[in-house]
């Protein structure tokens, strides 16, 4: 039987290293990701900065973005050596400039492709090599389409199946519309589950609760959380013991920011402003007296070239410590 397990997806200019770093305080077991990096960029381009990671931000994978089998493996050998624990294909994302490149979501097209690709990097690294796709593009048919490049991936040794559960309209729709418009079709995926038990599937896509993960967790191995755990963050405290029936890291995102400190300071002494890595924990405190305005603190002093650690605590002062079940009560 697959063990379940849990993902926070990657999402081109939010999961970075220090996003990544934070998710990690809050969870110990969540599997984290890069952004999408293209091949030419890992192969071509400066890799410490594109690849470049810290050791607190394991378990964690790279998602690459490219069609060319012999790139990929060159560019998954690059990404074992900097020490990930999986390379993963994206065949999902929609946006022109990847569709000018040839990958992302219009692989669904080419799903002998997508193999080859998946066997080049299957044989370039030991690491597991795993594949994000949706369920079909355009006016595939998803029952046919999802089904081709699962056939293709699997005889070529995949090792993992992320569906995002919508379609991807590669004309007409603009990549935030390709996250919200298609609708969702989480059943196409719960039979791709049934079909292919040996393989591990995770679901993506539109899940907001951990309630859902629990309902989905019925159907599939694993659930790939989006937007959510970047908006409000808190959610990935309960990541651990619900899903793992270990103890969550911290008690709250007071002291998650507490915990968080130390790779602050870190990254500020090497030259770094703070608002890049702050902006990843705005939406802590959602529901409390104060979150406003300590978002609006960061949102104003973060940027300046001046903000230090002083700036972060100054803007969680203004947040009540209160439970917030009490504060409603009381109200």
């Amino acid at each position: 039987m697959t063990q379940k397990f849990f993902t926070v997806a990657p999402m081109m200019d939010w999961t970075d290293r220090h996003c990544r770093a934070f998710h990690r305080v809050l969870s110990r077991r969540a599997r984290l990701y890069t952004e999408m990096v293209t091949t030419g960029a890992v192969i071509h381009g400066p890799q410490e900065r594109l690849l470049g990671f810290s050791d607190v931000e394991h378990p964690v994978a790279v998602q690459l973005g490219g069609s060319d089998p012999k790139d990929l493996a060159e560019a998954a050998r690059i990404c074992a050596e900097f020490g990930y624990d999986e390379i993963n294909l994206n065949v999902g994302c929609p946006s022109d400039r990847v569709q000018n490149g040839r990958f992302g979501a219009c692989l669904m097209q080419e799903p002998n492709l997508v193999g080859e690709c998946v066997a080049a990097m299957k044989a370039a690294v030991s690491l597991p090599v795993t594949v994000k796709c949706r369920i079909g593009v355009d006016d595939q048919d998803t029952e046919e389409a999802l089904n081709r490049l699962t056939n293709c991936v699997v005889a070529a040794g995949c090792d993992e199946l992320t569906v995002h559960a919508r379609k991807a309209w590669l004309q007409g729709l603009s990549p935030k519309e390709n996250r919200d418009i298609p609708p969702l079709d989480y059943p196409r995926v719960y039979r791709l589950k049934q079909a292919r038990p040996d393989l591990p599937i995770a679901i993506n896509g539109g899940i907001k609760t951990m309630a859902e993960v629990h309902e989905h967790l019925k159907h599939v191995d694993g659930v790939m959380l989006g937007r959510v755990a970047y908006h409000e963050p808190e959610i990935l405290l309960a990541v651990d013991p619900e899903l793992y029936g270990e103890a969550a890291p911290v008690a709250d995102a007071f002291e998650a920011i507490e915990a968080y400190e130390p790779y602050v300071a870190e990254h500020l002494a090497k030259g770094e402003r703070l608002h890049n890595i702050s902006r990843h924990m705005l939406g802590l405190f959602t529901g409390r007296p104060g979150a406003r305005a300590y978002r609006r603190h960061l949102a104003t002093e973060a940027v300046k070239p001046e903000a230090n650690l002083q700036t972060l605590r100054d803007a969680v002062a203004h947040v009540s410590r209160a439970e917030p079940m009490l504060l409603a009560a009381s109200a």
